[in-house]
């Protein structure tokens, strides 16, 4: 607190600034609920739709508590596109250091209020002395699904610095994609093991039963037991806040299209072959799940259009689904087109540049500062449409300029088809829009969407139960 009359009125100077700033943008209703639940939790788990403002909400409430300082681990997507965004519009007055790999130690040797570095920073974080942590009393982890597994090397360095934390907040949209499994180490980072328990055995043995799923006693899966969400939901509601997108954002509905089309005859023929070799080996019941995963995929590449060796080759077979997606996105003004594998990359980009449709790509291989200039340039209207990997651009990127999201195959992680809706169908959206999903017919593909139905349902019913009041 200002001791002297001059450092109180640099203060209110500062104060009077950050208002003015902010006359333009009030807050939204719900993101005012958020923050006056984050000013009296220390510990929060924020379960809001993507494109709910779940950053500004926990920047506003970090401002307001201002003790120590603060930590933010985020997708590397999200360093700059959200956070540091959000935190120079919203609350200017504090000062933001982001750590990427290449500059950690120096950025977190400047003189700063919040510390901004990605997921995979935890493994050098872990290695630091308590010291190190002394100035910190604020734990802020986006998309914390990222932290689902346990096991991983990311999991278990965050689960050793929590401790160093007094307030610890976890956001995601997609908390339990896969399984009610998905949700327990988050909440251990959360709350040390109150509410879930300290076990993740004997948490699982509460919310699942096993299935045999091939012949060694190993080949089990866990299947959420009936009723699990709705245990676990009473379980954690006390340091649970959730808006739903749709109920609190009034802008334009969002229609959902599947566009099909038929694979050549040779194509069909091959697809056909693989898919009765694949149904025999899974009848021979010696496919553990993770060799299934890899049968699948193969099935989804041979219906994109292509075969991949071991090594990661490629050879295209067929470019008809592309010059589909393309037709698409010359129907329509400003796009977004997600895409799974690199054939799929060069051969829409091959095919865009031949119809001079202004594009570019965003995956793994674009620099952070580059995607952040993509964005920039996509929103003043300079490209007709983005090509999007979904590991890297269904998060935290803010695409309203697009009215259609087009996927030109189906993804199967439940998490990055509801992440990469919500690019386009956001805050400060004004036109309706539509998601399309691209597929042939009579394959696999169908299944896909059906499945990612389901899971997203299932993910949804938990959510919902947290809603409340």
């Amino acid at each position: 607190m200002p001791r002297t009359l001059s450092e109180r009125a640099r203060a209110k100077t500062t104060k009077k600034k950050v208002a003015a700033k902010r006359k333009g943008k009030p807050l939204w209703a719900h993101q005012k609920r958020t923050l006056t639940i984050a000013k009296r939790k220390p510990r929060l788990f924020d379960t809001s739709d993507p494109g709910t403002g779940k950053t500004r909400a926990h920047l506003e409430a970090f401002a307001a508590r201002r003790g120590k300082k603060a930590l933010v681990i985020a997708p590397k997507s999200l360093l700059e596109s959200a956070w540091q965004n959000d935190a120079a519009e919203y609350t200017p007055h504090l000062r933001v250091s982001i750590a990427y790999a290449e500059n950690r130690a120096e950025a977190f040797a400047v003189d700063a209020d919040i510390y901004i570095t990605n997921t995979d920073a935890t493994k050098w974080l872990a290695t630091k002395p308590k010291r190190f942590f002394k100035d910190f009393d604020t734990l802020i982890v986006d998309e914390s699904s990222y932290f689902k597994h346990r096991t991983s090397q990311r999991s278990k360095a965050l689960a050793t610095i929590k401790d160093n934390f007094q307030y610890r907040v976890l956001l995601t949209g997609t908390p339990n994609s896969n399984t009610i499994l998905d949700i327990w180490h988050q909440l251990y980072i959360l709350d040390d093991g109150v509410r879930l328990g300290g076990s993740f055995f004997r948490f699982r043995e509460a919310v699942c039963t096993p299935k045999q799923v091939g012949p060694k006693a190993s080949h089990i899966k866990w299947v959420d037991k009936e009723g699990a969400e709705f245990a676990v939901s009473g379980l954690i509601k006390d340091i649970t806040v959730r808006n739903k997108f749709e109920d609190c954002m009034d802008i334009p509905p969002n229609h959902h299209v599947r566009v099909e089309f038929s694979l050549p005859k040779k194509l069909r023929n091959q697809y056909e072959q693989l898919r009765n070799e694949t149904i025999l080996m899974l009848k021979e019941k010696d496919v553990v799940a993770v060799n299934a995963a890899v049968l699948r995929n193969k099935l989804l590449q041979l219906c994109s259009g292509a075969v991949y060796t071991d090594g990661g080759d490629y050879e295209v077979l067929d470019t008809s689904r592309y010059e589909l997606v393309t037709e698409l996105i010359m129907q329509r003004q400003h796009s977004i087109t997600f895409f799974n594998w690199a054939h799929q990359k060069h051969e829409l980009s091959r095919l865009l540049k031949k119809a001079e449709i202004k594009h570019e790509v965003i995956d793994g291989n674009t620099p952070v500062q580059r995607r952040a200039a993509i964005v920039a340039a996509y929103q003043a209207g300079f490209y007709q449409t983005l090509l999007l990997h979904p590991q890297t651009g269904a998060h935290g990127l803010t695409l309203t300029k697009g009215t259609a999201t087009i996927w030109a195959s189906p993804v199967y992680q439940p998490d990055f088809l509801k992440q990469g809706l919500h690019r386009v169908w956001r805050g400060g959206q004004t036109l309706p829009t539509e998601t399309v999903m691209v597929a042939a017919k009579g394959t696999v593909e169908g299944h896909v969407f059906d499945q990612l139905n389901k899971k997203s349902a299932r993910m949804v019913d938990l959510l919902e139960m947290l809603e409340g009041d």
